[in-house]
């Protein structure tokens, strides 16, 4: 099979690493990628938005599969401009994949089904929703509606703070038009988890759980970013949480979607928070996390072609999810400054050192190839993962591993995984 990958970050090269490993695939490309993707793909310099520039090399390419990662390609409907080509491609169609485009749609989803989350109202203007923090209770969350680079979330201690995020999100637009529309919801406690899951429009099946590091400093401290690192499997999401999830949240999710008519195919991500209550929906996300993808994959012991193309054809009840009886952390090495300003250009060191070395990878997001070498391209820069037989030896490799890659301005947490010591 010719296939194609939309995107390029980390969570594509995971990706990318997966499709490399299934016997299907016979020639791998992947639009535009980045400079450890072009190791085992061929890059083609086209950008995530181009739907129209996108489909036309994957006629001219026969293309059997169209992979699409991020977010904001299926929420604008690549994934209809490929079928409508007549190219199989994977992913929710753009009616499915508002789940996570709106935030007001998928609180409004799980309010009309009964699926459990938290207290909630959507505001359309700044004035209307400054008045409702008059009588709010603190701490309380701020959310853009639309997507925002998982950074339009706000958590506000004080009444001045939501002023302000008021302020922010629907005057300011410091998030673009995500911020036309708000959603005002109550602070919920507890562990978050993250389960990935399969879905075929009817059936669903979940992937390894995970856990995500936000905030960009260690203890959980300054700016949300895109991610700062992961653990799986998450040692608080247990069998008995899972099969309450599958009863009460996955399968409602599902079920909901094809009942308003956006049946989902491909990966629903679910932001879970463990309350005291139990456990409720924080978000959905429509495609694989960033980073949860780099740990998740790595751990599945199915080829990742046979799975997609189930979802496509609505056989995913046929399929057993198997993943290894272990343990994975991924620890980003970010640009010092980042989320907000960072330096680009600097050279990376110690790439190599990854080659044939089992149990580690060394996965690009902010990468691109020079005539200096390989430099830095972004904010978050890599994800390195490593796998051990418990979370422990895992944290214990991937740390390691950090220390043999080097660029100007590296930063990353240095408790990446520390919450398994408190399980």
């Amino acid at each position: 099979m010719n296939i194609l990958i939309v995107g390029g970050g980390g969570r594509e090269h995971a990706i990318a690493q997966a499709v490399k490993k299934s016997p299907k695939c016979t020639k791998l490309y992947c639009a535009p990628g980045n400079a450890g993707i072009g190791e085992i793909a061929e890059l083609v310099d086209i950008k995530v938005m181009e739907f129209d520039r996108l489909v036309k090399f994957a006629k001219n390419h026969d293309i059997d599969l169209a992979i699409v990662g991020p977010d904001d390609p299926l929420v604008g409907g690549l994934v209809d401009a490929f079928n409508e080509a007549g190219i199989r491609a994977f992913g929710p169609e753009k009616k499915a994949a508002i789940l996570e485009g709106s935030k007001a749609f998928s609180k409004d989803l799980m309010k009309k089904y009964g699926i459990p989350t938290a207290g909630y109202e959507v505001f359309t203007d700044a004035a209307s929703a400054l008045s409702y923090l008059e009588e709010a209770k603190f701490p309380i969350v701020l959310k853009a509606d639309g997507l925002a680079l998982g950074k339009g979330v706000l958590i506000c201690n004080t009444k001045d703070e939501a002023r302000n995020g008021v302020k922010t999100i629907m005057l300011d637009k410091k998030f673009g038009t995500a911020g036309n529309k708000m959603v005002i919801e109550e602070f919920m406690t507890g562990r978050e988890v993250s389960v990935l899951t399969f879905c075929d429009g009817k059936t669903l099946k979940v992937m390894s759980s995970a856990q995500d590091h936000k905030r960009a400093g260690d203890g959980d401290t300054g700016l949300n970013t895109g991610g700062m690192g992961t653990f799986s499997p998450s040692p608080f999401y247990t069998k008995k949480i899972n099969d309450y999830c599958k009863k009460n949240i996955f399968q409602p999710t599902v079920d909901a979607m094809k009942a308003e008519g956006r049946d989902f195919k491909g990966v629903i991500f679910f932001g879970l928070m463990l309350t005291e209550d139990g456990p409720k929906v924080l978000e959905y996300n429509a495609r694989f996390g960033d980073p949860e993808a780099q740990v998740v994959l790595p751990r599945m012991k199915n080829d990742i072609v046979d799975v997609m193309e189930a979802c496509i054809d609505g056989t995913l009840g046929k399929i057993k999810l198997e993943f290894e009886d272990n343990a994975a952390v991924c620890v980003v090495l970010a640009s010092d400054g980042y989320p907000v300003k960072y330096t680009k250009g600097h050279v990376i060191t110690g790439l190599e050192k990854f080659n044939d070395k089992d149990g580690y990878y060394c996965f690009h997001a902010g990468t691109k190839k020079t005539s200096k070498g390989v430099v830095t391209s972004g904010g978050r820069v890599l994800g390195i993962t490593a796998k051990g037989d418990d979370l422990h030896k895992a944290r214990s490799n991937a740390y390691e591993a950090t220390s043999w890659v080097d660029f100007e301005n590296k930063y990353m947490r240095r408790d990446i995984g520390k919450a398994i010591d408190e399980a």
